[in-house]
């Protein structure tokens, strides 16, 4: 079904940047169509082309909004809270998000089209400027800190994508710092296949 004419520019970029998650999510930069983008957002393809220019200029607003989402989820989750407290809670909240799979689908598919696109890895590379300054200057880490917040994010991301928290075997345990951080992070993993729907779950 086409979207309502009565819908402005705006309300149809968000339209189709909610479509451009779901397909980035499934095929990647190079797998997806504009086409398949354009069918999900219910608009014209050259329609959608008016509104961001290029497939690369969709991808990188879709990354873009993946990132803005990280940036909020994660600064909204340290107010009030001191150094080692919301070091914690960045990192139980980037937990909770890596669990929705288009998050982190666009997020490692996103890296993977920078390997070989100069303007996506400068995406990328915002991302992390932004969440460097954050932990710098709200939480005053040192740079030791500092690598140990994208190091311990990292980690999670690729614990999600393999499905780590799954396998309870000693081997798998240990890779996580923290028994206490385990059993959370575990909570979370069997809240997840049980509810199935990461995001309605979040936004009730």
């Amino acid at each position: 079904m086409m979207v309502s004419t009565r819908q402005t520019a705006a309300e149809r970029r968000v339209a189709v940047l909610s479509a451009a998650v779901t397909e980035f999510a499934k095929s990647g930069y190079s797998g997806t169509s504009t086409d398949a983008i354009a069918i999900r957002a219910g608009i014209s393809q050259p329609y959608l082309f008016r509104l961001f220019g290029t497939k690369k200029d969709l991808f990188i607003a879709t990354y873009d909004q993946v990132g803005t989402r990280i940036v909020k989820e994660l600064s909204r989750a340290i107010e009030g809270l001191d150094r080692e407290e919301a070091m914690q809670a960045m990192g139980m909240a980037y937990l909770h998000l890596m669990q929705d799979p288009e998050m982190l689908q666009v997020q490692m598919h996103g890296y993977a089209a920078a390997t070989g696109d100069p303007e996506i890895a400068a995406a990328c590379r915002r991302t992390f400027e932004v969440l460097w300054h954050m932990v710098k200057d709200k939480l005053g880490l040192d740079q030791e800190m500092i690598q140990d917040f994208f190091a311990n994010g990292m980690l999670i991301s690729v614990m999600s994508a393999i499905d780590l928290l799954s396998v309870k075997e000693s081997w798998a345990q240990s890779i996580c710092p923290g028994s206490e951080k385990f059993d959370a992070m575990m909570a979370i993993s069997e809240a997840r296949k049980g509810n199935g729907d990461v995001a309605t779950a979040q936004a009730s």
